[in-house]
């Protein structure tokens, strides 16, 4: 699969390189990635936030038979980052799938995760190669706000 430059360019060329935050993102949606329930697609999500406070949450997918219930990883970590501190300012994202390459975040959790921070880094990864680095600004540069000239968490 070859990535698409204009949405989620590799780390290797365009794309800016990993850090040590960055992997230790990743290594947290990986450890939680076998806890992912996904019955329904067989396609298994593990995702990990870090708040700007520095706390990194992790979520998977939960599939439901009812597939509008369905609960992606990054929307899941998203959440628990929520119950558990309030913060509601999210410096980066990380989302590991067991494909071959890296796959980027569905629209409703490009925009959930905009709205917790709209240049966010977003690490992306899948069990080979190299993983794709980029921001929220890139994956979805016109999100939908409310109120488009607030800060709707604030």
């Amino acid at each position: 699969m070859t990535p698409n430059p204009t949405t989620t360019p590799p780390s290797n060329g365009d794309g800016e390189a990993l850090t040590q935050a960055d992997e230790e993102l990743l290594a947290a949606a990986r450890e939680v990635l076998p806890r992912a329930v996904c019955t329904q697609s067989g396609f298994p999500v593990g995702a990990a936030v870090r708040t700007e406070r520095g706390k990194v949450f992790a979520g998977v997918n939960v599939e439901s038979a009812s597939y509008g219930l369905t609960q992606c990883a990054e929307r899941a970590a998203v959440a628990a980052a929520v119950a558990a501190t309030g913060e509601r300012k999210i410096e980066a994202v990380a989302v590991v799938t067991k494909t071959a390459d890296p796959v980027a975040p569905c629209g409703a959790c490009r925009q959930v995760l905009a709205e917790f921070g709209a240049d966010m880094r977003v690490v992306m990864a899948g069990k080979e190669g190299e993983p794709w680095v980029t921001t929220m600004g890139v994956l979805l540069p016109h999100p939908f706000l409310l109120l488009p000239d607030e800060d709707p968490l604030s």
